[in-house]
């Protein structure tokens, strides 16, 4: 048991520029939360509901993180911060990563019933600051989610979202090659804006109009001058 909690420490130190010794992640309050969690989590598979909900509800009051003890969450979790909210179905895999102000979401089923109303996520994704994942909807493993997005839909692995909704974007590929992005978003100025992409996208197309009106207008003229 010490040992996975060295290296659980670890894992997050790794993650984490800030941190100078182990017993400072100890005071983290993401760490302080998963630590109650797992306790409400097994009271809630033993269906000792109150007594889970009560774990749940004091972890809330001192770290304002909000984990449903329903919630199924896989080894070397890490909130940076806090102030998430995770819903009862929603399942995290491994060397996960989430930043604050992050809410791991539910929608209405469609058939009224109860059931998978929270996301997966998958080993080792990463989801920015603010980010708002919503529905019993799956985030591939290493995907990254960008700060701020809004994420409704099932996300590739590997893939990097951002922007409302969020869209797919590209980045450098030795931006992609690294084990961990801090933030979840390897970004230059607005590199991975899909609007500013876009926009670029629709420059270039202008400027080829430009330039095949140019062609045709010369050709036009030659002929005149011929005839």
């Amino acid at each position: 048991m010490f040992t996975g909690l060295i290296a659980y420490l670890d894992s997050i130190k790794a993650r984490d520029p800030a941190p100078r010794s182990r017993w400072e992640v100890l005071l983290y309050p993401g760490v302080l939360a998963l630590g109650m969690h797992r306790i409400a989590h097994a009271l809630y598979r033993r269906r000792f509901y109150f007594l889970a909900r009560w774990v749940n509800h004091y972890a809330r009051f001192l770290t304002a993180i909000d984990i449903h003890p329903g919630a199924k969450i896989g080894r070397n979790f890490f909130i940076d911060h806090g102030f998430t909210v995770i819903g009862e179905t929603a399942e995290i895999g491994d060397d996960v990563t989430i930043y604050q102000c992050v809410t791991l979401g539910g929608t209405a089923p469609d058939n009224g019933v109860a059931g998978k109303r929270h996301p997966t996520i998958s080993d080792g994704a990463i989801i920015g600051s603010g980010a708002q994942v919503l529905g019993p909807i799956t985030v591939g493993q290493r995907a990254r989610i960008g700060a701020n997005a809004v994420v409704t839909r099932d996300v590739q692995p590997g893939a990097v979202m951002v922007g409302i909704p969020a869209k797919a974007t590209l980045v450098e590929a030795e931006a992609y090659q690294r084990d961990f992005v801090p933030y979840g978003t390897p970004c230059k100025g607005g590199e991975c804006d899909p609007a500013a992409q876009k926009l670029e996208a629709m420059r270039g197309e202008l400027e080829g109009l430009r330039r095949r009106i140019d062609a045709l207008l010369q050709e036009r003229n030659v002929e005149r001058d011929r005839a």
